[in-house]
């Protein structure tokens, strides 16, 4: 196997090689004396990594100020590292409120796609996911067996047509007559049965005398619509003569369209 390939980047003009070993210690227990780190000074936020991606197994920042830590900073580590690489984040004057600074430095790996995030006394210490992005995998997709339902043949059934009495199997008789009378029914042309004069009752709202010896107590019920009151009850009759019979046309019942 290979040595990993280790990268240290700090904002400082120099770095000692106790803080660059004790470091590399936290990430590697074993022959951090081997390693050869790679180690860039005088970073800013916004300076590239003139790297190929996916090369670094181990990243290691010491910086000043948070503000060091931008997301193009970050965003560039991550490029550099190889998938599932390690990041260690370390202040180099570690403030009073330790806690929160750390706290800041999980939300900045966090927000920029690191995993396993790890608060320690020397850093903060996450890892690059083991997947590269664009990669893809199959989704297994589990089958759903139905359960089986025991149907017992010794059940015995109802018969429905049991269930009907001799009324219910008798054909209902719908009436009839000459006209053939039915709800949906009316007279016929020549109607003998007297449905007509019915008919003609109901739409009109008169009494059979009312329509054979037509009265008028105002004396001008039989002038026309023009001349009745409100309540009249020939109003949207034709005119007629006041005790003869009142006549409709043939076509007065119909329908205007």
């Amino acid at each position: 196997m290979g040595q990993d390939q280790v990268l240290v980047i700090t904002d400082q003009v120099a770095l000692s090689l106790v803080a660059v070993l004790d470091a590399t210690k936290v990430l590697k227990k074993n022959g951090v004396e081997q390693l050869d780190p790679l180690i860039i000074t005088q970073a800013t936020p916004d300076s590239p990594i003139s790297l190929e991606s996916s090369t670094i197994d181990d990243v290691i920042t010491l910086f000043k100020s948070l503000e060091f830590l931008s997301d193009q900073f970050l965003a560039n580590i991550s490029r550099v590292l190889k998938p599932g690489g390690t990041i260690l984040l370390r202040l180099a004057s570690q403030p009073a409120q330790e806690q929160v600074t750390n706290s800041s430095l999980e939300r900045k790996l966090m927000l920029a796609g690191f995993l396993e995030i790890q608060s320690q006394s020397f850093g903060v210490i996450g890892k690059k996911p083991s997947w590269k992005i664009g990669s893809s995998f199959s989704l297994k997709k589990t089958s759903r067996v139905l359960p089986k339902v025991q149907i017992d043949d010794d059940v015995d059934l109802i018969d429905e047509d049991s269930l009907l009495t001799e009324e219910d199997l008798k054909k209902p008789q719908l009436p009839s007559d000459d006209c053939e009378v039915g709800s949906t029914r009316k007279a016929c042309k020549n109607c003998t049965c007297g449905r007509a004069e019915v008919e003609e009752k109901v739409t009109l709202g008169l009494t059979m005398d009312q329509i054979d010896n037509p009265q008028s107590a105002c004396g001008s019920c039989g002038l026309g619509d023009a001349f009745r009151c409100g309540t009249c009850p020939y109003k949207g009759l034709p005119p007629f003569q006041l005790g003869e019979k009142v006549s409709l046309s043939g076509n007065f019942l119909a329908a205007d369209i």
